[in-house]
Parts: C-alpha cells; sequence; structure tokens
C-alpha cells in the first residue's frame, strides 16, 4: 500500500508531488511528531568515531549531505562546538514549521538535552538558543545563530564550494538512497572540498526500509527482486533504495581513494538464521555474497583519502 501511494504521488508534478507527500507524512506517517533528539544521537555517534581516531568537532567546518525536513544533526554539531556546517540536499525538504516544531521541543527538555550532550555540550551555547526559542524568531536568525548554511536544491557531487574548506564530509542513512554513479561523484567532490586530513562519516542504513513500519517482512525482504521488480516497486523519488551491501560500500570508498579507518557494522542475527535456513529466495544478484555480508543492516565509516601515493586499504 505504502509502495502504491508513493508511485502515485510521484507521478504528479513535483511541484505537486512534493507538497502532496509532505501532507500525508505530516498526518499519517513519521513526522505526525518531531524528536529533534534523535538527529542529537545521531550526531553523538558520529563524534564518538571522531574522537576514536584522534579528531574532534570543536571548531571544525561540516559539509552535510542531505538535510532532509530538519536541521537537528547541524544543530546538534552547532551546540557541540562546530565552527560551521553546510548542509546540502538535492530537493529543498526543509520544512520551517518542522523546525520551529524542534526549536520548542529542545526549549521544553533543555534539561535532558543538557544530559543527553553531556561535556561536549560547548559553553553558553545552548543559552543562546534557548534566549532565541523564548522570544519571536524568523528562520534566518536561526541558521545564522548555529552557522547552519543551507543549500538546496543543490548537488552534491557538484558544489560551489571551495577547495579544502571543510574538515568533515558527513552523512547519516542517506547513500542508500543515492545511486551508485551519484555516490561515486559525491565521493569525489568530497575529496576536493576536504582540507587535507580531512575525514568522511557516514551512517548507511542497508536494511529494505519498508521493513521499519512492517514486521512482518525482514530487514533484507528487498533482496528477492530482480532489478526490474524492485524499480516497479520502489523506483520513485521517495523511497529509492540502491540495495548496496557492505561489500559494495567498501569499494566505492576504495575506488574513491579512501582508506578506511572505522567501519562498524550491525550483522543482524535474525536475517542471518532467516538466510541460513533459506527462508528467503534472494535475487541472483545477491546469492553470491556472504551471509555476513547479507545479513549487515548498517554500518557507520570513517574514511580519508589516502595520502598521494599510499594505496587505500
Amino acid at each position: 500500500m505504502k509502495a502504491r501511494i508513493q508511485n502515485a504521488v510521484a507521478r504528479l508534478p513535483e511541484s505537486v508531488s512534493y507538497p502532496a507527500y509532505y501532507w500525508i507524512q505530516r498526518r499519517f506517517g513519521g513526522l505526525r511528531r518531531v524528536d529533534p533528539l534523535k538527529g542529537f544521537r545521531k550526531f553523538l555517534n558520529a563524534a564518538e568515531r571522531l574522537e576514536r581516531v584522534g579528531a574532534s568537532p570543536v571548531g571544525a567546518e561540516f559539509l552535510e549531505v542531505g538535510t532532509g525536513r530538519q536541521v537537528n544533526t547541524p544543530l546538534a554539531a552547532w551546540l557541540c562546538g562546530a565552527r560551521g556546517i553546510t548542509t546540502v540536499d538535492l530537493n529543498p525538504y526543509l520544512k520551517e514549521e518542522l523546525v520551529r516544531d524542534c526549536v520548542a521541543s529542545i526549549a521544553r527538555r533543555a534539561e535532558e538535552v543538557r544530559g543527553l550532550l553531556g561535556k561536549r555540550l560547548h559553553p553558553g551555547r545552548l543559552e543562546a538558543l534557548l534566549d532565541l526559542a523564548g522570544r519571536p524568531w524568523r528562520f534566518g536568525e536561526l541558521l545564522e545563530l548555529c552557522a547552519i548554511r543551507y543549500r538546496a536544491p543543490a548537488d552534491a557531487g557538484r558544489l560551489d564550494i571551495p577547495d579544502g574548506s571543510h574538515d568533515f564530509h558527513v552523512s547519516f542513512n542517506v547513500f542508500e538512497h543515492v545511486s551508485p554513479a551519484a555516490l561515486a561523484a559525491i565521493l569525489r567532490e568530497g575529496n576536493r572540498v576536504l582540507r587535507e586530513g580531512g575525514l568522511f562519516v557516514h551512517r548507511v542504513d542497508y536494511s529494505d526500509h519498508f521493513s521499519h513500519k512492517d514486521p512482518s517482512i525482514s530487514p533484507v525482504n528487498f533482496l528477492q527482486y530482480s532489478a526490474e521488480e524492485w524499480q516497479r516497486i520502489a523506483g520513485n523519488r521517495f523511497m529509492y533504495m540502491n540495495r548496496l551491501r557492505v561489500d559494495d560500500f567498501e569499494a566505492l570508498f576504495r575506488e574513491a581513494g579512501h582508506e578506511i579507518l572505522v567501519a562498524d557494522s550491525d550483522v543482524n542475527a535474525d536475517v542471518a538464521a532467516l538466510l541460513r535456513r533459506g527462508g528467503l529466495t534472494l535475487d541472483g544478484d545477491f546469492r553470491g555474497k556472504p551471509l555476513e555480508v547479507l545479513a549487515t543492516t548498517g554500518t557507520w565509516f570513517v574514511t580519508r583519502r589516502a595520502a598521494r601515493g599510499a594505496r587505500a586499504v
């Protein structure tokens, strides 16, 4: 049913389909309630991995690929000491009403925010955000206060950003929605806009996103379909998933000349058991892959461009 709705709305002209799909999500889907702390936790996961390899978000310039409807991850980066955040999206999905709801939620849950961010919270920044939230404010004021530069529509594979201007290139559950050719271009462009020694931090969700709301199907349910069948089901602008697996992403990073510093993967034991007993008939494109690769449902990657003359590993 969800696929039929998405495909039907996607057939409408873009000027109609995007507002229509937002209306559906806002009233019946995942946007009925906002929780800014979800985005904060994503950033904290990224920050922990940066610190593991000796880096810090404090004073850093971030480039986020895939803004989405809200700016909670950039807000968390700023609260934790980032100097600035450029966030880009192919489509102008960002919604002011959602951002206002998130800021109001942060104000109501200020002590929870303090506890969550803990020692990473940069002095004075939460107080400045709470001061803004306590009075009438313009959307541009929030972006200016929190050093957030929003660019959409913008192609992350071809950006109007100076060479070597950013420290970190990040995304959170975005790369699984991007075609392999576009991913290669995004990583090449990231090589250009990051300073020497800059880091890429990307979280990839390999699961069938229909399984997020439907417990009757497994996280790898979509691997049973041929490319043609899957295109008919979810080839629309709202649900496209490239179905690349962890080994495919490792190859993409290496082809971009990257050294993989961290690859924290979640191997789903239930999926492994399902595949081991033959409970899902895989399409031919996936049958030759190792069981552990197929059962991996998510990975946090930290990579960097290998030094000139060095071999990517």
